[in-house]
């Protein structure tokens, strides 16, 4: 055990007065002067990394018995601990804010992802400073630290080229980082950040790119750099996949090694995964399969086409996880190499919340359709069952397949009631650290007790103000008693669950929850109100799999665990309770404060690039203008002169062999083109499109006006508009459409603009209550 320095309760370590000069000149000088010295990490530190999966579920894995083979994840669990009662928030980046700072995530404003922050305490989407981060901690404790892949925990305001960056992965106490920043990102034609710089890879899907593997690559460098450079100090890499996340990109390949696989379906699949965690140890002997989840259909009461589709959603689904697994044991084998495997402290997260059910009874082929309450047809989808997993889809499978991935648990991702949206597998490897190999740890954690954990092993003890600002208490509980302590009591006696307005209270070995909403149906109505929500209650101690509801038996407990919650639920910031999913996914219903305030007008100039959604103006469920100033000195130019969204969902103004066009591309289901009647002579000129939304509500259509140089040139109409998002990973660009096209009339690549742009004025009109509410249940919180 590693005893605590008193200097590292304050970081960063306070600086140390130098030497007095007693003399002119360095001759004379006769007190020696002592060196500035990096901050030392605490003796024996070990190295710490953590590596998050995306979407899994307790079921997914073949380390806790799952069918989709990970080697990597078997071999880490073979030589270290699998935790079997380990759990997550309910969705991307509560659970990722929790794992970072070691408090619950309503406690530091995460109560939703960052895309559905309101202004309510809870749900803000703004880490305080007075609960640091993991890297925050060992950065000022002497580690070299690193963060790779999906980070999701920046408010998505101060995702832009000014900022602020203090809640960037650079800003909170990570010395590098290369990756993503929103909910997910498209595998084939990722849009990246180095730092704060915005990058994208120098190859293409046909070149043989993959996210997955460009992450590896990059997290493999810099370990090999630093133990190069640094090798007396220990380092912290975090390194979180887009996998298994949607969309699920692939390569053929990978997903030709399931085929075949899948063809009993899913209710044959929760029986073989089930007996094989029986096998493992993971769960009791005596663990029976929770009940089904309403309205989800039986394998057998499937079509031709929705199972053949169903199976090729699986096989994407695990070769996709299969694929970045592949990717960890790249890593585990470059830390073999380096030597540095056995005293590294080695965390592998099998999911940051149960697998998604948001991909509908159907499952869909753009994932963002689901999202809008839009449902594919199976058998017109069918024509598309051999592009799923490529560039041209945005896939997500059905929820039958969620249901049975995180067998042997009830629903899905986002209801943090059940365990099948919170449970998921932990893996522990520290041979230096860590006797037994293969053991199972059954004591109940949670992913706030991840930090103190490795505070604890790293011999770092829980810092009282960093940077200045007295620290929150750290509400996880260290799992280290649990490393030579198969058989020890539970440390964790209570923790509250919600998500999205689903609930839960576990204390002392019981539970009580209710379900408020269903994960697949995004778009919640008016009417149901929290209070009408029914409670069931489960012995955990004799029903391992919440599948046996003692509500009616037991009302005196159920009552008493139903005031537990409201007390840590209001501890830790919970309330008000907010069900909304989509419709907090738009800044100007979510109520959040947004980055352009009032303006009703904004100028891009030349070639800026890479506005998310939420810094750039708000188009959607309104009328607006685009005016853009360019010139060109060729007969017949082309290129894009601004677009945003892409392929799946958005709209481009550009030119096409001279003609000015507008394209606005409805999640990828119809595209509607506007055109003017003449091309564009040589020479400097205003080209101006007007959008006349119909109004009336969300989602509405409107009339498409283009006009050059004051001349009306050509008039359309666009019937259905998308209400909420366009992308979580696309942006705007001016004079350049990145990632993905929304047309296919300019190529994926090579379509700047053949001119120049001076400037591309973006103009709002008024925003009526009707578009803004569109009938929809809509409580807008205002901020304070």
């Amino acid at each position: 055990m590693h005893s605590f320095s008193a200097g590292r309760h304050i970081l960063p370590e306070p600086e140390r007065r130098q030497s007095v000069v007693t003399a002119v000149g360095i001759d004379d000088q006769k007190a020696a002067f002592e060196p500035v010295r990096a901050v030392q990490p605490p003796a024996g530190a070990p190295n710490v990394v953590i590596v998050l999966m995306d979407d899994l579920g307790f079921g997914t894995s073949s380390a806790f018995g799952g069918p989709c083979r990970m080697p990597a994840a078997e071999r880490l669990a073979d030589g270290g601990l699998r935790y079997t009662r380990f759990h997550v928030t309910a969705l991307c980046s509560p659970s990722r804010q929790a794992l970072m700072t070691g408090r619950n995530h309503h406690s530091v404003g995460m109560g939703g992802t960052t895309e559905m922050a309101t202004s309510a305490p809870g749900y803000t989407g703004f880490r305080p400073r007075s609960a640091a981060t993991i890297a925050q901690i060992l950065q000022g404790n002497g580690y070299s630290t690193a963060a790779f892949g999906k980070w999701h925990q920046t408010p998505p305001r101060e995702i832009s080229a000014v900022g602020p960056f203090e809640r960037w992965p650079t800003g909170e106490g990570f010395d590098a980082f290369y990756g993503f920043m929103g909910a997910e990102m498209n595998h084939w034609y990722p849009l990246l950040y180095q730092g704060t710089t915005p990058v994208e890879p120098d190859r293409r899907p046909e070149d043989g790119y993959h996210l997955s593997e460009d992450l590896a690559d990059h997290a493999i460098d810099w370990v090999r750099t630093q133990r190069t450079l640094t090798p007396d100090r220990p380092f912290f890499t975090y390194l979180a996949f887009g996998a298994s996340h949607a969309p699920l990109h692939v390569a053929p390949e990978w997903q030709q090694r399931y085929r075949g696989r899948f063809d009993h379906g899913w209710d044959r699949q929760r029986e073989l995964t089930l007996a094989r965690q029986k096998e493992l140890g993971v769960v009791p002997q005596d663990a029976e399969l929770a009940p089904w989840a309403e309205g989800v259909p039986r394998w057998d009461e499937l079509g031709e086409n929705q199972r053949a589709l169903g199976v090729r959603f699986m096989e994407t689904f695990a070769g996709f996880t299969e694929h970045a697994d592949a990717q960890v044991g790249r890593f585990v084998a470059a830390l073999e190499e380096l030597g540095e495997l056995d005293d590294t402290l080695f965390v592998y997260l099998l999911g940051d919340n149960g697998a998604s059910g948001e991909g509908g009874i159907e499952g869909t082929v753009v994932e963002h359709r689901l999202g809008h309450g839009i449902v594919d047809d199976p058998d017109e989808m069918i024509a598309e069952i051999d592009a799923i997993g490529g560039p041209r889809t945005y896939p997500i499978a059905p929820a039958g397949w969620a249901l049975a991935l995180n067998t042997p648990y009830q629903w899905t991702k986002q209801v943090a009631s059940h365990f099948g949206g919170t449970r998921d597998g932990l893996i522990v490897h520290w041979p230096k650290g860590i006797a037994e190999r293969g053991g199972l740890r059954h004591q109940f954690h949670h992913v706030i007790d991840v930090l103190p954990t490795v505070l604890e092993c790293a011999g770092v003890p829980e810092p009282a103000s960093v940077n200045g600002v007295a620290q929150q208490p750290i509400e996880g509980v260290s799992m280290r008693y649990t490393f030579d302590a198969p058989a020890a009591a539970d440390r964790r006696r209570t923790q509250y669950f919600e998500m999205c307005g689903n609930r839960g209270i576990y204390h002392e070995g019981w539970m009580a929850v209710t379900r408020h909403g269903t994960p697949w149906e995004m778009i919640p109505t008016a009417g149901r109100r929290f209070s009408d929500d029914v409670w069931e209650l489960y012995d955990l101690d004799t029903d391992w799999t919440q599948a046996r509801d003692l509500a009616h038996a037991y009302p005196d407990r159920l009552r008493a665990l139903q005031e537990l919650f409201l007390v840590e639920a209001a501890k830790h910031q919970v309330f008000p309770l907010d069900n909304r999913v989509t419709e907090r996914e738009n800044p100007t219903l979510a109520g959040r404060v947004d980055l352009l305030g009032a303006r009703q007008s904004v100028t891009y100039r030349g070639r800026m690039r890479r506005f998310t959604e939420e810094t750039t103006p708000n188009v959607k469920n309104r009328s607006h203008s685009i005016v853009a100033d360019v010139g060109t000195t060729e007969t017949g130019t082309g290129g894009v002169i601004v677009a945003q969204g892409g392929r799946f969902g958005g709209w481009s103004l550009y030119c096409a062999n001279g003609y000015v066009c507008y394209a606005y591309n409805f999640f990828g289901l119809r595209l509607d083109r506007t055109r003017t009647r003449a091309p564009l002579p040589p020479g400097r000129h205003e080209i101006r499109m007007d959008f006349h939304y119909d109004g009336g509500g969300v989602g509405r259509g409107g009339t498409v006006v283009l006009t050059v140089d004051g001349e009306k040139q050509a008039e359309g109409r666009v019937p259905q508009t998308i209400p909420y998002y366009f992308s979580f990973d696309e942006t705007l660009d001016v004079g350049v459409d990145l990632g993905t096209p929304v047309t296919d009339d300019y190529p994926e690549i090579d379509n700047e603009f053949r001119g120049e742009i001076h400037t591309v004025r973006i103009d709002l009109g008024e925003e009526s209550p009707d578009d803004r509410a569109g009938g929809l249940h809509h409580r807008v919180m205002t901020s304070q």
